[in-house]
């Protein structure tokens, strides 16, 4: 397996150096809107020191932590967004989908019908992520 890159952007993100609609944060977990949505409320949640590149090789402190986040992040999703399910993914690898190296989950909210947008297939304005944002911070922190 390759060696974590600091420079992912992920990483980025963690560090300021990019901007992102966060919803929800601890000491050890950001959780933050997709910029590349799959459904409205997409949201991305990371742990913030491990240097894991995904389930693979992150040790199982790191991940018990981050999936109750993970589960308490998924309530406020589908809460605020309305959603009758919710799909939750977590890639490992190029060769699985994975085309950022940091392990992350997806929660992406679901509605009968509603047909999901491509991963990481366009931009969502930034209006309307801010705006989903706020809805889904005063469900998580409200």
């Amino acid at each position: 397996m390759a060696a974590y890159d600091d420079n992912n952007i992920f990483a980025r993100i963690l560090r300021g150096e990019i901007p992102s609609h966060k919803v929800y944060e601890t000491d050890t977990v950001l959780a933050f809107l997709d910029v590349m949505p799959q459904s409205d409320g997409h949201t991305l949640v990371v742990p913030k020191k491990a240097k894991a590149r995904n389930l693979l090789d992150a040790d199982p402190e790191t991940l018990a932590d981050l999936i109750k986040t993970v589960q308490h992040v998924a309530v406020g999703v589908q809460k605020a967004f309305g959603a009758e399910g919710l799909l939750i993914q977590q890639f490992n690898e190029a060769v699985a989908g994975q085309t950022v190296f940091h392990l992350h989950f997806h929660i992406v909210p679901r509605k009968e019908g509603a047909t999901l947008r491509g991963h990481g297939a366009a931009m969502e304005k930034p209006e309307i992520l801010a705006a989903n944002a706020e809805k889904l911070r005063q469900v998580l922190n409200g």
